[in-house]
């Protein structure tokens, strides 16, 4: 059992040892030593309900992820210049989800990885510059896509410009709109636009998935400027939405590009960038791409074995109906006052934007800091975002239950009524 002077030494150790770019999740900082499903276990044998880490998209250490990485491992591990069934069989099943005519697939390490290279791919196939983004988006760490990732702090990158995202009212039905005047203003300046990079469920701007089928109008107004849409599928991707296994789906549209990366391979470092054949016949006209550790023999098994998973036990439709039953809950909590001003998202994406609680006597930020940190003394996981900082996201396994969305409200219910 672990202790708080077990805690001091390992955050003394952390301090010593780590740049202090890493941050911890929680004001009581959990060391957590292993996990199941939807549970995280910490140090001192208490289990947490994990409602917020979007990596386990199956749950935690499922047992045929695992198997199937294991027994990879111990047969080959090597990279695409070779001949290998892996990659190909991933490849093939990965665009049968994805897109209604031929595609290709190109695997990374990690989803930042994966932007970058769309991002190189849409620069080289389009002559185009410049980049449309939401205000507060994220889009990985890397120091090309940092310029994408205003959400980190970062300064625009050249060519880089930016939209409000589809929240609030009226905003996603103007999103189309915006997009078009941004595309004015780039012409103005005499920058030619290469794509409109969009996280489809809007993590990092609050969450924003509805009405159905608004990135349409952004999409073709890119299109008509020469440009590509990427569609980032890190976060929302792998079924996370419900009903379907990527957020673009939502909209009927077909992206020119599509990234994913963190679910994945359910932990381990797998991610890609699919899109149409014609786009990257064109990018690999006198350019080269290869990656040692993208498309690897593990990283297949285990990634393979991830879809395998979603398919056998049915989690788009369990992710559809448990996100409902949550969902519903929520609402059922913002009627009862008015600390909850929204319920937005999709499956079991959800953020809840909060506003004055007249229990703890705090309004935006600082009261969705002080919710997030109740429910983890409560024993529930979750997160914040929004450029406010202001709604707490949710976005549990595909494997959340009925019962485990009763647990979460149970406790938020109790949050809010606390002063502590």
């Amino acid at each position: 059992m672990s202790t708080p002077a077990d805690t001091a030494a390992l955050l003394a150790r952390r301090a010593r040892t780590l740049a202090p770019t890493y941050q911890l999740f929680y004001e009581q900082p959990l060391e957590i030593v292993r996990a199941s499903g939807v549970w995280m276990y910490a140090a001192d044998g208490r289990r947490y309900l994990d409602a917020y880490n979007n990596v386990p998209v199956v749950g935690h250490c499922h047992p045929q992820v695992v198997e199937a990485l294991c027994r990879q491992a111990r047969t080959l591990n090597t990279h695409t210049r070779y001949l290998a069934e892996q990659p190909l069989q991933l490849a093939e099943e990965l665009l049968g989800t994805l897109l209604p005519e031929s595609g290709r697939v190109i695997f990374t390490c990690t989803g930042s990885e994966a932007n970058d290279l769309a991002v190189r791919i849409s620069k080289a196939v389009t002559g185009g510059s410049g980049f449309i983004i939401t205000e507060f988006a994220y889009h990985g760490a890397t120091d090309l896509v940092a310029g994408l990732s205003p959400e980190d702090g970062n300064p625009l990158g050249p060519g880089v410009y930016t939209v409000a995202p589809p929240i609030g009212p009226q905003a996603a039905a103007s999103f189309g709109a915006r997009v078009r005047r941004c595309i004015e203003r780039m012409q103005a300046d005499g920058v030619r636009p290469a794509a409109l990079l969009l996280d489809t469920i809007f993590s990092s701007e609050g969450v924003a998935s509805d009405p159905r089928g608004f990135l349409a109008d952004a999409v073709s107004a890119v299109r008509a400027a020469g440009g590509l849409f990427i569609a980032d599928e890190v976060q929302p991707g792998f079924g996370r939405l419900g009903e379907a296994m990527w957020g673009f789906q939502r909209h009927g549209v077909t992206p020119d590009l599509i990234t994913m990366g963190k679910p994945m391979g359910n932990g381990h470092p797998i991610a890609a960038v699919a899109g149409r054949a014609d786009i990257f016949s064109e990018f690999a006209k006198g350019r080269r791409y290869f990656n040692t550790y993208g498309g690897n023999s593990v990283s297949c098994a285990t990634a393979l074995a991830v879809l395998a998973v979603i398919r056998s036990e049915n989690l788009l439709e369990n992710a559809r109906r448990s996100g409902e039953y949550l969902r519903r809950g929520l609402c059922t909590l913002a009627e009862r006052g008015g600390v909850i001003r929204d319920v937005r998202g999709a499956g079991l994406f959800i953020g809840v934007e909060l506003g004055q609680n007249p229990a703890s006597g705090l309004t935006g930020a600082a009261e969705t800091r002080r919710v997030v940190n109740g429910l983890c003394r409560r024993g529930v996981l979750v997160g914040s975002t929004g450029r406010n900082g202001d709604v707490v996201k949710i976005r549990a396994p595909l494997t959340l239950e009925e019962q485990h969305a009763d647990l979460l409200l149970e406790a938020l219910a109790h949050t809010l009524r606390s002063a502590a």
